[in-house]
């Protein structure tokens, strides 16, 4: 995924908080512990401790967070004519989020039906009967919960916003202000050291610091995330205002989402690292890994050299193929991170890492939710 920033000054990026669009990754937690090793102790408590008409109340609108992201919970970056300053509190955030307009507000709530033309700029389902057909349509093949919902919403959305900040609010008092209280001091500290880096030391350095999977080519007026979706936007709309806002989460690990709707201000809403998170792998390198630990035999290659280190012969005499075979097969592993080697005397000896291998799994998975 690319975003345009060519042009763009350093004092129109923002790192920045937000209540409401915590409130929307912990909500994701929730429903999906699995997503979030780090955070199950917390998931089971709240859940446990969740009134049984609030957890109702959840469930209706789940698929606002639990399979993506809704901008719904971004609504700083969809106003008109708004300055892309988040709330300092979530009332102020809900302030914001009723001031986003109803064709906005329709169309970021029902992203989970219109998700495949997300970046294409499509009409609102609220004045194209096409969309709204297909939103239907795309909401009936996930349940009556989604139909009712998505029925209520695009017959008058009024009533389904208020019946949404309400449970907002709700959910804030029956443990989310609670949450914000402990996890703030830490997003605050490190919107404050990006901030610094990004005065002090430029653009690059500090979208660096936020994840490897970031990277700024100035010379092209990019950036670029490694993700495994596609997509572009930019910082630069003249419709919307330069402008780009990253904001650090607490809950969003493996996550980092980058908000791409035409005509709304890009953000990259991005995990705070744990010092025990290892550094993610990029999409390049575990497609590498992947691909070549596919092949038979060096899968095989593979069964020896988790036991002990091997040299090129004798892996040649035990698979009874040739010793540039086994190069070959080598260089390959190697390339990709797998093996280790070392020299004894006049032996070259190579074994597979294994503490790289036991990680696919988990790479594997951050890659793909990521």
């Amino acid at each position: 995924m690319h975003i345009d920033i060519a042009g763009l000054t350093p004092d129109r990026v923002e790192f920045a908080t937000s209540p409401l669009a915590e409130l929307g990754v912990a909500l994701h937690a929730l429903s999906e512990p699995g997503h979030h090793p780090g955070v199950h102790g917390w998931a089971t408590a709240t859940a446990a401790g969740l009134e049984p008409d609030l957890a109702d109340r959840l469930m209706e609108a789940e698929f606002l967070w639990r399979n993506t992201f809704s901008d719904v919970f971004m609504p700083f970056a969809g106003l008109r004519g708004g300055d892309g300053r988040t709330g300092a509190t979530l009332a102020e955030d809900l302030d914001l989020l009723d001031r986003l307009d109803d064709e906005r507000f329709v169309t970021a709530a029902l992203e989970f039906t219109c998700s495949c033309v997300y970046g294409a700029g499509a009409a609102s389902p609220l004045s194209d009967p096409a969309m709204r057909t297909r939103a239907l349509d795309m909401a009936a093949a996930r349940g009556p919960r989604q139909v009712d919902f998505t029925q209520r919403l695009l017959a008058d959305p009024a009533p389904v916003r208020r019946w949404l900040r309400r449970l907002f609010e709700d959910l804030d008092q029956a443990f989310f202000a609670d949450t914000w209280r402990r996890v703030s001091v830490q997003l605050v500290a490190d919107a404050r050291h990006k901030t610094e880096l990004l005065r002090h030391k430029g653009l690059a350095e500090a979208v660096g610091a936020v994840s490897p999977a970031l990277t700024v080519d100035e010379e092209a007026g990019r950036i670029s995330v490694d993700k495994l979706a596609e997509g572009r936007t930019t910082a630069v709309d003249p419709d919307v205002g330069p402008g780009l806002t990253l904001m650090p989460s607490t809950f969003g690990w493996p996550h980092l989402m980058v908000l791409h709707a035409p005509g709304w201000r890009p953000v990259l809403h991005y995990p705070v690292r744990m010092p025990d998170l290892p550094v993610p792998a990029s999409v390049e390198l575990l497609q590498r890994r992947m691909e070549a630990l596919a092949h038979p035999m060096r899968m095989r290659l593979c069964r020896n050299l988790a036991r002990s280190p091997y040299t090129t012969g004798e892996l040649a005499e035990s698979h009874s193929i040739t010793a540039p075979e086994v190069s070959r097969h080598l260089s390959v592993l190697k390339k990709a991170g797998l093996i280790t080697t070392r020299r004894r005397g006049r032996y070259v000896l190579h074994q597979l890492d294994v503490t790289v291998v036991a990680r696919l799994g988990s790479d594997f998975l951050e890659g793909v939710l990521r």
